[in-house]
């Protein structure tokens, strides 16, 4: 499969986020956002951000670090910002 082609932007973690996660597993996890791995993500979900890559709508990956913490990517609509964030962040 062919890596998505989009644009992350500028990459920003919120403050709980850097706190809490280990910033390895950040960059491995930004990296597979980038290539179209969503993560732990529903079937239905993972259809959502392959339209949003075609449709320039917001596109949303779930992982976890090595401390099983689980955390959020999502890169804006308009690719301007991808957000690294926890839950009780959104």
């Amino acid at each position: 499969m062919e890596a998505p082609s989009f644009s992350l932007g500028a990459v920003v973690i919120t403050p709980t986020a850097l706190e809490k996660l280990d910033a390895v597993d950040v960059q491995t996890a930004l990296k597979r956002h980038h290539n179209g791995d969503w993560g732990e993500l529903s079937e239905h979900d993972r259809r959502e951000n392959e339209i949003a890559l075609t449709e320039e709508a917001r596109l949303f990956s779930v992982y976890r670090d090595r401390s099983k913490t689980k955390f959020y990517i999502i890169t804006e609509a308009d690719r301007s910002v991808t957000t690294v964030l926890l839950p009780e962040d959104y």
